[in-house]
């Protein structure tokens, strides 16, 4: 295993970036690196890690969109659009099966409890700083977030 050479993570042979902290491996440190997941406490306080995990509230997730210097921190944004993408979508797919009789109301009594499962699962992952992409929405987020 390698170590990071910007955060001191082990880092599994042949893999291009730390999973902590985003820095390419081979590599030193660059001159100006972008604002990453373990970019520490950023100016407002709050660590990286923690406002992304925040950013799972949905007004919170607006808030920082909004709101420097967590408007300014990629690792945040990411988590925050994801949010905003997940809940808008969890929201519309329930509203659906609500409104079909039956079936729709017993995929909805499965539905309902996965969502509640993979948003705290995204809030987890965002404490633990990793970059952690719901299929579909994921992209979506890493886009808005200003990622490849």
């Amino acid at each position: 295993m390698a170590t990071c050479p910007k955060c001191g993570g082990q880092v599994a042979d042949g893999v291009q970036f730390c999973s902590s902290c985003g820095q390419a491996m081979g590599s030193a440190p660059a001159a100006a690196p972008a604002p990453s997941a373990a970019s520490g406490a950023t100016s407002g306080g709050l660590e990286s890690n923690v406002a992304a995990a925040l950013g799972y509230i949905f007004i919170v997730a607006i808030i920082w969109l909004l709101v420097e210097p967590y408007n300014k921190d990629r690792f945040v944004r990411f988590h925050a659009f994801q949010s905003l993408a997940f809940g808008v979508s969890w929201f519309v797919i329930t509203t659906v099966l609500a409104i079909i009789p039956v079936v729709g109301w017993l995929v909805l009594i499965m539905a309902v409890p996965a969502g509640f499962v993979l948003w705290f699962f995204c809030i987890y992952k965002a404490f633990n700083k990793e970059w952690f992409k719901i299929p579909f929405i994921g992209d979506w987020a890493l886009q808005q977030a200003g990622g490849q």
